[in-house]
């Protein structure tokens, strides 16, 4: 099937709007002749002669009277759509962002974004949801709108992305604990009770890395799928977390923070985004405020 000449609606518009060869051709600065050239190929597009002559003018047929309206109508859409999108009234924004994080976002940031979101955006409402995995389905398929997390191999390759700040582990127990008195050496960190964090029930990772350098091994003896749920453990007992500093200030308050003995290195905590959302105005103000909340936080070391 052959695609028609889609620019004739924009002719045909005018020359059913001005009823005349000659008006027509000024509005759409054309001559007489290519116009004239114009209304022969939409007559033969058609199969109706549109307009005809009586007297010195034309007139139009019925059937160009039944697509006057819809005509001029396709014509404005056509053209509002391809308009440069209006500015963003935020006054006016009412809208929904979904946003899957990680356990400790929504404790450590969620509140800031939120206060900014109403300020800013009063009909504007974020819903938080759960990150169970790193694919990017959910970003593709529309159903989350932003993500937070460690950009790896799940990534999908045309996943947006835009670094939120710089984490580390640091270790984590109750207050009077043995840990919280003397040095912390690997030996003494190794020797510890420990509280394993991982989704895929992994008890192993950099951390156990980094100690068997030392020639050394912590005994890790249970295994949570979350922060929240390690320093509920390593709160009500001599067990020991080691979770993210940033990612869980506000989880382990009241607990006791130490550096860990070890080297692990640092990683990096980003926003994702699908790239079909660049441009969207509303999307683009949400990022903004992400990465202010985020990375215009400063914090102190381990307690």
């Amino acid at each position: 099937m052959s695609i028609p000449d889609l620019n004739l609606l924009i002719t045909l518009d005018a020359l059913l709007a001005e009823g005349s060869v000659a008006r027509a051709a000024r509005r759409l600065r054309l001559s007489p002749s290519a116009m004239s050239r114009a209304l022969a190929r939409l007559r033969e597009t058609t199969g109706d002669p549109l307009l005809v002559r009586a007297g010195r003018g034309l007139v139009p047929t019925p059937r160009a009277l039944e697509l006057r309206a819809l005509v001029g109508q396709l014509v404005q859409d056509a053209t509002a759509v391809l308009r440069p999108a209006a500015q963003l009234d935020l006054a006016r924004l009412a809208r929904t962002f979904t946003l899957r994080t990680r356990e400790g976002f929504v404790e450590n940031f969620g509140a800031a974004l939120i206060a900014r979101v109403g300020t800013q955006a009063p009909g504007v409402r974020l819903c938080f949801v759960e990150k169970s995995n790193k694919e990017s389905a959910a970003l593709r398929d529309g159903s989350v709108d932003l993500e937070t997390g460690v950009v790896g191999g799940a990534t999908g390759p045309e996943v947006r992305t835009r670094a939120l700040f710089r984490d580390r582990f640091i270790g984590v127990v109750r207050m009077g604990h043995a840990l919280t008195q003397g040095e912390i050496t690997p030996a003494r960190y190794a020797a510890g009770r420990h509280i394993g964090v991982s989704r895929q029930g992994i008890d192993r990772g950099p951390i156990d890395d980094a100690l068997q350098k030392f020639g050394l091994e912590r005994e890790v003896e249970t295994l949570v799928a979350g922060f929240g749920a390690a320093l509920a453990l390593a709160r009500g007992s001599e067990l020991v977390a080691s979770v993210p500093e940033r990612h869980t200030r506000n989880l382990r308050a009241g607990m006791h923070s130490f550096a860990l003995p070890v080297e692990v290195p640092e990683f990096t905590v980003s926003m994702l985004w699908h790239p079909r959302m660049d441009a969207d105005p509303a999307h683009r103000w949400l990022r903004g405020l992400v990465y202010e909340t985020c990375a215009g936080r400063t914090e102190s070391a381990a307690d």
